[in-house]
């Protein structure tokens, strides 16, 4: 089975909401095993939608809809399906009193177009709306197979996983359930993450290799699609084996984690905690870490000492190395990691001192950074030259610190 997905509305072609609903149900059916080769979004305009559905009809054999079953006149999804598939709407008697209950039990008054809501494609399995009024519909004809759900995700979501799954799945025997696994990297560009695993990625046919750019990082989508499940596993298992021999130094996490996630967890596995000095950064690096539950755990505090004055007066930086190396420094950047981890009494002090642009600072370029961390153990400082925006110079500064934090905790510090 082949599906392609087709979102309604034209508030998604205008930018105003972002198509989620796509998302949601193409990883559903992964889970079921149904291919999904096809997005498309269309407007609320009938001739538009008609062409729509007449090219999905040619290239695949599941057609699911969302959006366009409301009350008002540019909710027109099943009336143009009708159209097209020269079916009769009709009123579900189920479906009328249930919205009808809705106006009843919240004291509203009822208008007459939501009776529209109540119709139905003649001859569809109906899938009842929990969470809201518009009923969604799943019908067969002529070798293709239809579902209309509702745009609203909270209404969408119920619905699909309640009465379209069983739906499927029973017209799937022997299903093939796709096995994902993400895989999330830092430090690394897409490219030289690609031209490092071209030979897997060329020799891919089950499991598959997918890069995927992302927030200034990459991700790699492993799939694997078999009936057994333990053996999807395995082979995954197999595949990641190879890239990690070869890139496994820039693998941080998994599926939804996120540097800060990843580094807080470290931090609370190993009983450390962490302290922060930030001139270049604002204060950035501290807000990623507390956005973290637990994060009194783990986090000490913050100096934000934007100004020479203050990282002199409040973390004690040395004065002469301020007029004669500047802030902007190797030594800067050590001895901010060093003072603020005494101050704080934290086992590690991380500290951001550079340039965000968009011009330069000290004789130094825009995108000039220096992070240090300070342990018992010592001192390390990471130069970077960053390129881009003032605002990703900063947000990639604190991604890095937050990748040589974890990087270091996970070594033992």
């Amino acid at each position: 089975m082949n599906a392609e997905i087709i979102a309604v509305g034209s508030e998604l072609l205008l930018g105003q909401i972002a198509n989620t609903n796509a998302k949601f149900i193409s990883a559903e059916l992964a889970d079921l095993g149904i291919n999904v080769f096809y997005h498309s979004v269309v407007g609320d305009n009938p001739k538009r939608l008609e062409s729509v559905i007449k090219t999905a009809q040619s290239r695949s054999n599941l057609l699911i809809f969302t959006g366009g079953l409301g009350p008002t006149k540019d909710d027109l999804t099943k009336e143009t399906i009708a159209t097209v598939l020269v079916k009769n709407l009709v009123y579900d008697q189920e479906a009328m009193d249930h919205i009808e209950m809705y106006y009843k039990r919240t004291g509203r008054v009822m208008s007459e177009n939501n009776r529209k809501q109540a119709l139905v494609l003649e001859g569809s399995e109906i899938l009842p709306n929990k969470h809201g009024m518009a009923p969604g519909m799943a019908l067969h004809e002529d070798g293709l197979s239809y579902i209309l759900l509702p745009g609203p995700p909270k209404e969408m979501q119920p619905m699909f996983r309640s009465f379209a799954v069983p739906y499927l799945s029973g017209r799937l025997p022997g299903k093939e359930p796709i096995v994902s696994r993400v895989l999330r990297f830092f430090g690394i560009g897409e490219s030289l993450l690609e031209a490092t695993l071209q030979d897997i990625i060329d020799q891919q046919s089950n499991p598959t290799v997918a890069p995927l750019a992302g927030n200034h990082e990459v991700t790699l989508r492993l799939s694997a699609k078999f009936l057994d499940n333990k053996i999807a596993q395995e082979q995954l298992d197999v595949l990641e084996g190879k890239i990690r021999e070869r890139v496994g130094e820039f693998l941080y996490g998994y599926g939804d984690d996120s540097l800060q996630k990843a580094a807080a967890e470290q931090l609370k596995d190993k009983k450390l905690t962490v302290s922060s000095a930030e001139s270049l950064t604002g204060g950035w690096f501290g807000k990623q870490i507390t956005d973290m539950p637990g994060s009194s755990e783990i986090f000490k505090g913050s100096v934000v000492c934007y100004t020479n004055e203050i990282k002199e007066q409040l973390l004690g930086v040395s004065h002469e190395l301020l007029v004669s190396e500047g802030a902007v420094s190797e030594n800067c950047a050590k001895q901010m990691a060093e003072k603020v981890r005494n101050l704080t009494g934290s086992d590690i002090g991380i500290s951001f001192t550079g340039v965000a642009g968009p011009g330069p600072s000290e004789n130094k370029e825009a995108g000039t950074v220096f992070i240090g961390l300070a342990d018992e153990t010592g001192t390390e400082v990471y130069p970077l030259a960053l390129s881009g925006s003032r605002t990703a110079v900063r947000e990639r500064s604190v991604m890095y610190g937050l990748f040589y934090l974890l990087s270091k905790v996970k070594k033992g510090q």
